[in-house]
Formats: C-alpha cells, structure tokens, sequence
C-alpha cells in the first residue's frame, strides 16, 4: 500500500526520492510528500494527490544530500496534506515516515503523550511524538527509537530523520516490508525495491523488530536490545526496463498484452532440456506427502486458487481447500493431520496472508510461497518458493499474475501427478503452448472487446456474471476487474444459483455476461442465460469454439477443458478496462485501492 523511500549520500536527495515515490505510484495512494535534511533544518513539503503536484510544490532551490519520502493510503484520518506523510515531533527534531497500522495508537497516547497537542489524525504522529518524549528522558535519539520500537504494537516499516544528525537515517520493521539499497557513497531505504532500481540492484534485508542505521558509507543493522547482525545483501531480480509503459496508453492494457510472453516464459522456466517438467524435488516431496492442501489468498489470487483446487483436486488427486488469508488468521479450520499450505500472492507482501503464514509455522507446518517478487516477505519466510515469471506488475488491477497463477497451479499439480504415478491424458506444456497461441489471438481482437463493453456496460449501475464449473471461477475474477476500475457494481455468481434468489435483481436492460467453456454444462448456463433474458436482461454470452451457437456474442479458440480459465479471462480484462475507459476512470489507479495490501 503505503510507499517509501529514503536516500542519504552525496547526490540531490530530492530527485532521487521524488523518482523513487513515482515508481511506486502503482501501489495505490491518495498523498504524498518528502523532508529533506540540509545546514537549515529540515525542508518538508507534503500534497494530497499525485506526485505531480509534489513535484511542483518542491522548492528546487533547495539543497539536500539526505532525506525521506511517501506516498500514503488512508488508514487513520482522511486524505489530507495535515494526514500526509512525513511527520514531525513537536519541536520539530525528528521526522518519519510510517507505512503499518499501530494497534495500541491510543493506548500509547494515553500512558505517554497527555501533554502533546497532535496535529493529524494519524498514527503515524503518536510515533515520532513518542521518540521525542523518549528523547526528552535519555538525550540519545537511538535509546529513544530503540525504546520506541519495543513499545509498538502492530505492523509497521519506519525511516527517521534527526534534524541534528546529517549522517544517519533510523530505521525498523515489523510485518511490513522494508529494504536497504547498497551504494557506493550512498545508502536507501525503500518499501520496493523498484522504487531505488535506478540507483542500484543490491538490497539488505531487515527482519522483524530490528534497527538499522544508515549512513552515507556504512548501514548497521541491530537486534532490539541492541546486538549487531552481520547479513550479506542480494542482487533484486527484477528488470528495469520491464517497468516501463513504453507506448502503451495504460500499464493495465501492455500487461494483459503480455499474457503470451509470460505464458512462453513459464513454459521455458519450468520444462527442462528433455521437456520434463522441472520443479524443486522438495517442493515435490512436500506435496506428496500432504494429505490435504489449504491454498490462502487474497483478491484475485484468492480466485487463481480456486482454479488450482481444480487441478490439484483432478490431476493429484489431493484434497485441497481454498482460504481467504484475512478470516483464516482469526477462523483457523480444523486442520488435517499433514497439511501443506500455499501460499498465492502477486506480490509477496499481502499482511493477511502474511499473518497466516507466521501462526501455521509456529504450529510446525510446511508452507509454499507462489509469487511474483523473489525475496518478497512471504518467499523469505516460507520453506519453499515457485516464482511466477510473470516480471512487474504495475496496474493496480492484476492481470498477467492471476494467469501466472492459475499456470503455476497446473504445473504443481501435473507434477504431483506425476511424481505420484497418476495417469494423465494430455501433456501439459503443449496444452500451455496452445494457451499462449490463444491469448495471442484474444489480445489482438481489442476492437471487438471495446465495441461490446461500449454496448453492454458504457452506461450501466451494475452487472452480472455468471458460469458453471471452472467457469463460475473466471465469473467471480471478471465481476472484480470490472468492479475494481470502472466502478461498476458487479457481481459473479454459479448460473445454478440464479433461481436462488439472485434473479430478483435482474431488471430491464441489466447486463449479464454468461460463459460457457464446458462441454458437460454447456447446456445448463444456456438455461440460466434464458431465465435471465425472460426478465428483461441484457445477455452477453461469451462461449468456447465447438460449443458457439449462431446467437453467441464471441468466441474463444479451443483449449483443453481444464485449461479455459487462462483464455476466458482476457476478453472479461479487456471488457473491464473499455468499460472503465468509457466512464473516465483511472484505469491504472483506481480510487480507494492499493496494488500491495500491507496491512490488515
């Protein structure tokens, strides 16, 4: 969610912080702002909106080699400059900026800070009033912020400035992602590590609950009490120029173009030079010896899941249940006796998920991590990692991650098949390979996919999907696309369930977009979409070749069945982003949204 960054060296601090909070703009923000640190005190300029309104209230007269900067997603108090980040303390010493929530916000302003008259809403303020405090009592700004941090309950990623101290950055984390980039005669911090790329491709990582100073030429890193931690850092894998929007209108639209390639590069990635399929042996022994999968997620990986219980279910033969991450922390299932959980994240930062993960390890159990983002927080802290392959994703909608996702799946579970001597009746990467050729085909016919969301939802308060079998799977992932960024009230629902009490809301004109990929319920959605038009609806039927009748509004080239889900997909993204497109919407960043939900 939040962004941070923060540079200490000999460069313009403030170029670089203001390049590095654009990069992270994808992650969904409502303002911004950055201090910086020079021989007159600290600078600190803070905007609601976009960096480009920062950019223009920066005063570029002035000079700074140090400084930290923000883009923030309200959590407490409203978009404002006054919530915006950075915050100060009251005589104005120190300065920080905070992505996290702080769960005891208010029990720390009652017990310690009576006396301080808080300018935000925020509990991000309580936290740099409290250094100050604590700064009041020992004179030592580290013993302060050391102190600080053990008393901080909740999630939180912190860089601070002293305005006394021109040498060194403080920082800390707990449950919210933070890294240090490595220099040569300069140091950062930042929440992404796309966000400092251009400055360098070496990272340190922080664990939980620890301090880092960061200085021009040095970074330590310490425990809580105070021990020095020796770690060696890593190169990010992650390529620059993949970031860029090139001549693309919209980051959302190059990346569902991108579906074919990353389908290609899964296939090259995970088959080896005899075409077997390659994968870890100990992620292959860990799912042979589970006797029942807890997939957990979150948005549309949650819906990538349910396609993976799919194919685990049918091509392992496996039990597999499908969790969203945020109630399973708080509603935890009876467990199996060997359960394997996967973890399915785009970004590998998701808190929900994250909470998962620490309570399942301190029961002892395995857990996979599927992500895009190698040496993310979940691929770190999990036993094993599959990595996506699908490069950065920019557009707060997924779209390239989620068939990604739904990929991986397969591959893990053709595998497992395998490995268990289960016959199978196709060959999986060919069967991929036909996939990539067929999302080349939908890609291409973007003129035919913005004639009918002109059509069918230009102008309308809401809209229904629906399917059967997989195809219920993709309706529930469509109704999010187009929720998420043209504001359409959307839903996606088992064509069964209509007559259940959901065909009370069809009304004259509603549109409700039918798919149907599958042979054995072909007939059965096509009963669904004609009690839908007998009340008015408007229908869209989106049908698979060999299944197409005269009357179909378009039609998907031929797959395997188990395998539709990666080409019924993309016409529902396209049909979301036209729709959006039409209503003036910001298709890249969606208002109240961010692309890495970090806190819970």
């Amino acid at each position: 969610m939040c962004g941070i960054v923060g540079y200490i060296g000999t460069n313009d601090s403030k170029s670089i912080l203001l390049h590095g909070l654009e990069k992270l703009e994808y992650r969904g923000y409502d303002s911004a702002g950055i201090a910086v640190l020079n021989d007159d005190g600290v600078n600190l300029t803070k905007v609601k909106g976009r960096i480009a309104n920062l950019k223009k209230s920066v005063d570029n007269s002035v000079e700074s080699t140090m400084g930290i900067g923000h883009t923030r997603w309200a959590t407490h108090g409203e978009p404002s400059i006054i919530n915006a980040h950075p915050h100060q303390s009251a005589s104005g010493q120190f300065t920080i900026v905070h992505n996290g929530v702080i769960e005891n916000y208010q029990d720390l302003k009652r017990d310690y800070l009576r006396d301080v008259t808080f300018v935000s809403e925020t509990d991000t303020e309580v936290i740099v009033q409290l250094i100050e405090k604590l700064y009041d009592k020992y004179k030592d700004t580290l013993q302060a912020f050391r102190e600080a941090m053990g008393l901080l309950k909740g999630s939180y990623a912190i860089g601070m400035i002293d305005a006394d101290d021109s040498d060194t950055l403080y920082v800390s984390k707990n449950k919210s992602p933070l890294l240090i980039g490595l220099g040569d005669g300069f140091n950062l911090i930042a929440s992404d590590a796309m966000a400092t790329l251009k400055e360098t491709d070496q990272y340190l990582e922080i664990f939980d609950k620890e301090i880092v100073l960061v200085n021009r030429n040095f970074v330590e890193v310490q425990k809580l009490n105070g021990t020095v931690v020796e770690r060696k850092p890593y190169t990010a894998q992650i390529d620059a120029s993949d970031i860029e929007k090139g001549t693309y209108p919209h980051y959302m639209l190059k990346e569902i173009d991108e579906q074919p390639i990353v389908m290609r590069k899964i296939i090259r990635e995970y088959q080896d030079e005899n075409n077997e399929l390659k994968l870890d042996k100990s992620i292959r022994s860990a799912m042979q010896k589970a006797d029942r999968i807890y997939i957990i997620a979150a948005g549309t990986s949650y819906h990538a899941g349910l396609v993976g219980k799919d194919f685990i279910e049918k091509l392992a033969k496996i039990p597999t249940e499908v969790h969203v991450a945020s109630e399973f922390s708080y509603n935890m299932p009876l467990l199996s006796e060997k359960p394997l959980f996967v973890f399915i994240s785009q970004s590998g930062e998701t808190a929900d998920s994250r909470a998962v993960l620490v309570k399942i390890k301190e029961l002892g159990h395995p857990a996979l991590t599927m992500t895009n983002v190698p040496g993310s927080t979940l691929s770190r802290e999990a036993d094993y990692t599959l990595h996506l392959h699908a490069g950065p994703e920019i557009a707060v909608a997924s779209t390239k991650a989620y068939t990604a996702q739904i990929a991986v799946l397969a591959i893990l579970a053709t595998d497992t098949a395998k490995a268990k001597g289960l016959e199978l009746e196709f060959e999986l990467m060919k069967e991929l390979a036909i996939v990539a050729n067929a999302m080349e085909v939908l890609t291409d016919q973007k003129e035919e996919m913005e004639r009918l969301a002109r059509e069918y939802l230009a102008t309308t308060r809401n809209a229904f999907f629906i399917g059967r079998s997989g195809d219920y799977n993709v309706s529930l992932e469509a109704a999010l696309k187009l929720k998420e960024i043209s504001y359409i009230q959307a839903e996606g629902f088992a064509g069964g369930e209509l007559k259940h009490g959901t065909i009370a809301l069809i009304e004259d004109g509603t549109p409700v977009i039918a798919l149907s990929t599958h042979e054995n319920v072909n007939y059965s959605i096509r009963g669904n979409v004609q009690e839908v038009v007998a009340r008015g609806a408007n229908a869209l039927i989106i049908s698979m070749k060999g299944l197409e009748e005269d009357t179909d509004d378009f039609v998907l080239p031929s797959v395997h069945d188990l395998l539709t889900p990666l080409t019924s997909v993309i016409p529902m993204q396209l049909l979301a982003y036209y729709a959006a497109l039409h209503r003036d919407c910001d298709v890249d960043k969606p208002r109240n949204l961010a692309k890495s939900v970090t806190v819970e």
